[in-house]
């Protein structure tokens, strides 16, 4: 497969990049203003970021699309790995 088959299913699957990064960034963009985002764990804030990117992706385009929701869920189970109950 050649990168153009590569985002043209991706596209589909995802809608236009520019808006699903439109999305991420906003998302992200709140996130950053919250009081405990400059003490968080460097691994802490990048699972929130990679969320994010996946949130958008769900938002702009198939949220049926398993992989999506998965990742989320992956995401965040690295941290509360790290984390005692």
């Amino acid at each position: 497969m050649n990168i153009s088959d590569t985002l043209a299913e991706r596209g589909k699957l995802y809608g236009k990049f520019a808006d699903q990064a439109h999305i991420s960034q906003a998302i992200k963009d709140g996130m950053s203003i919250g009081r405990n985002w400059p003490v968080l764990r460097s691994d802490q804030r990048e699972a929130l970021e990679l969320i994010a990117g996946k949130l958008a992706r769900i938002l702009n385009g198939d949220p049926e699309h398993f992989d999506s929701w998965h990742d989320v869920a992956g995401y965040a189970t690295l941290i509360a790995d790290t984390l005692t109950p």
